[in-house]
């Protein structure tokens, strides 16, 4: 028999934190996204628009897993809607529950979500591994609840997967593409002295939580001198809607041992950054970029390349490029992995207009 937890309040949910990373450890292909800490410091900015519920799901034996969920207030041509679904909110790729038995705990979950008050018009749990780790359960579990439901794409990502050592992989690239990147070395390095270096952190626990605080400037430097100093969309390190969020995020992550920060300098002057989340052999390209002034001779794929060559060393199994750009992404990747999302609509008058209305566009629900 299972009995089910939830908790609304990050200060009440402190209290499992514990639980919350004794079960992570047994969680297939996690990810960094998926840690307590990540959700503290993405809560501590952007909860206040949002109503947290995380359900502890416990059986005979004790707690089996955890189901993080938020209730967002998303805005249509129908007007606002409220949106049960992960609190990943588009910072990676894939989520899932967090412990050893996902399918018990989504079951035990779903139910509870039926059973309790409603405070959601739909019900959209986004950013499922259908194709691989989820293998359908999700879809079964809302429905196991009678809570109708099907799944749809929501998009694409690109993937390297690090399997045998990095010659193999490398030899499995396009033969121009393997000469343009080597020929961007040689120009980088006929204007000075060119090294890499990755910053890795295993974190405050290990006495290693340092946030290098020097080399994550030198990457909001690149980012202000490239195109990105003047985007306006969130995308950089730098846009003042979530510069401060990045920051704060990243002082957490050096601690938790989840910072993954690549610089290829020239001459000591910075010239290409990509910052990364990491967790367990699990890397995941967050942010990217390059200073034309110090060099437009592919310098951000001269450092990918270093990049993988060192994932390789380090036994790190996953890349995760994200989403979407994948012809720009289509020299690296080995694989193209679809994230999906399983949408239930409440029988009221806004969701289902909303759910019709997606219908005639042709959008599976």
């Amino acid at each position: 028999m299972t009995h089910i937890t939830e908790i609304n309040c990050l200060d009440e949910l402190a209290g499992y934190r514990l639980l919350w990373n004794s079960l992570l450890l047994q969680t297939r292909k996690a990810t960094y996204f998926q840690t307590y800490e990540w959700l503290e410091s993405y809560w501590r900015h952007f909860g206040h628009r949002q109503r947290l519920r995380v359900l502890i799901v416990s059986a005979d034996e004790g707690p089996i897993g955890i189901l993080p969920l938020a209730v967002q207030s998303e805005r249509t041509r129908l007007g606002e809607v409220r949106v049960l679904t992960y609190p990943l909110d588009g910072w990676g790729s894939f989520y899932a529950p967090i412990g050893w038995n996902p399918t018990a705990t989504l079951w035990a979950g779903m139910q509870h979500i039926h059973d309790t008050p409603r405070d959601w018009d739909l019900i959209d749990l986004r950013w499922i591994d259908a194709d691989g780790i989820d293998a359908g359960r999700t879809r079964k579990s809302m429905q196991r609840a009678d809570l109708a439901a099907a799944e749809s794409r929501l998009f694409q990502a690109a993937q390297i997967q690090l399997d045998g050592d990095w010659d193999k992989y490398w030899r499995s690239r396009k033969q121009h593409w393997r000469e343009n990147v080597n020929r961007s070395a040689r120009k980088l390095a006929e204007r000075g002295e060119v090294r890499y270096m990755r910053y890795r952190p295993e974190g405050a626990r290990y006495g290693d939580g340092d946030p290098r605080w020097d080399l994550y400037d030198a990457c909001e430097r690149i980012a202000r001198h490239s195109w990105q100093g003047a985007a306006t969309n969130g995308t950089t390190l730098i846009h003042e809607w979530v510069r401060d969020y990045l920051r704060d995020a990243h002082e957490v992550a050096a601690q938790t041992g989840g910072v993954d920060l690549n610089l290829l300098l020239v001459d000591d002057e910075p010239a290409a950054f990509a910052y990364n989340y990491h967790w367990r052999g699990s890397v995941y390209g967050l942010r990217s970029g390059f200073d034309p002034a110090v060099s437009t001779d592919g310098s951000g794929s001269v450092l990918l390349r270093h990049a993988i060559e060192d994932s390789f060393e380090r036994g790190d199994y996953l890349i995760d490029l994200g989403p979407n750009y994948l012809d720009v992404k289509r020299h690296w990747l080995t694989r193209v992995q679809t994230a999906y999302h399983c949408t239930h609509y409440a029988t009221r008058l806004r969701p289902q207009a909303l759910r019709m209305k997606r219908w005639l566009m042709g959008v599976k629900n």
